[in-house]
């Protein structure tokens, strides 16, 4: 949910004054135009749709740094598909959580879908950078998917998932469309009572106890050192690939500004939804806004070919992962 240092105590690199000088001239930063959509709020939760058997596979795989990040898909059992949708949660989520699960639900008609925990959530080794070495788990994830065949691959980050799609998309490249909800579009955020509870989390021992105990979640006490480049300076990168920046506007973490920034660095193709009484990443996002994000899949992976039956001799496929218990939506 937040890219920050993680030390405050000692970070040598620590912009307040750079971050007062953006929220100082937000008000002068021109809304773009073209490309934005702001929609009505959604009139209500529809019932997750019923498609074919899926079962979900469980791997474990390995970053380019030596950490294990732990990754299912859900896959359908009736056809051989093309794409795989890799989704990234946010800050204290999970694969597990009930969000990712009905999300992934939607997203199954669109392609098999992957998910995982970032280093340092839950089974995952590591310990939590906040936004900077969590480049290498998506790389890692992204590339076990095109290891098993898949020819397109999307992503789909969350808050922190989403500063990690845009930067490994610009940075590592190797997607052929992204997606990116409620996204900070800098580092050291501290503009809403939300981010700075963060902050505090992230920052001190007590802060790190309390997310250890009640989050499973491990956060380093290293500081960032370099500060790795932030979604902003590096969204102009992710073309050609397309982009899709989703934002509401009663985010109360990331306030649109955070969106518009994005959208005017980044280059086309490029959308931005605006949505009208939407919060925060993926316990925020609707059955119908996420129906509509698989329709933007869609036309943004135009070319994919369609399902094929899968021939009995295709894959040699390890038993069913069993299905896990749900456990309580990320903050």
């Amino acid at each position: 949910m937040l890219e920050s240092t993680p030390s405050a105590v000692t970070a040598p690199h620590h912009p307040e004054a750079r971050e007062r000088a953006h929220d100082s001239a937000a008000a002068a930063t021109p809304r773009p135009v073209g490309g934005v959509v702001e929609s009505e709020p959604s009139p209500g939760p529809e019932p997750v749709p019923i498609g074919p058997p899926t079962r979900l596979r469980h791997w474990t795989v390995t970053t380019a740094d030596g950490v294990p990040i732990d990754t299912v898909m859900w896959q359908r059992r009736d056809t051989r598909r093309d794409t795989a949708i890799v989704m990234a949660h946010g800050f204290t989520g999970t694969w597990r959580s009930p969000d990712i699960r009905r999300l992934a639900r939607f997203l199954d008609h669109r392609g098999d879908v992957m998910a995982f925990d970032f280093r340092g959530h839950k089974s995952s080794g590591g310990v939590s950078t906040i936004g900077d070495r969590e480049v290498l788990d998506l790389d890692a994830v992204v590339r076990h998917a095109r290891g098993l065949g898949y020819t397109r691959v999307a992503t789909i980050g969350f808050s922190l998932g989403a500063a990690v799609a845009i930067r490994h998309a610009a940075l590592f490249g190797g997607v052929d469309a992204a997606v990116a909800v409620s996204t900070p579009s800098r580092w050291y955020y501290r503009g809403t009572r939300a981010m700075r509870v963060l902050h505090w989390g992230a920052e001190h021992d007590l802060g790190r106890l309390v997310l250890r105990v009640f989050r499973d979640v491990r956060v380093t006490t290293v500081p960032w050192d370099p500060v790795p480049p932030s979604p902003l300076e590096v969204v102009a990168r992710v073309a050609p690939a397309p982009l899709l920046l989703v934002h509401g506007d009663i985010d109360h973490y990331f306030p649109l500004e955070h969106a518009y920034r994005l959208y005017e660095a980044a280059r086309e193709p490029k959308e931005l939804w605006v949505e009208r009484g939407l919060r925060h990443a993926e316990a925020a996002i609707g059955n119908d806004l996420i129906g509509r994000v698989a329709g933007w899949l869609d036309r943004a992976l135009p070319e994919a070919a369609e399902s094929a039956p899968v021939a009995a001799e295709a894959r040699v496929e390890p038993p069913d992962a069993p299905e896990p218990a749900a456990e309580a939506p990320a903050s």
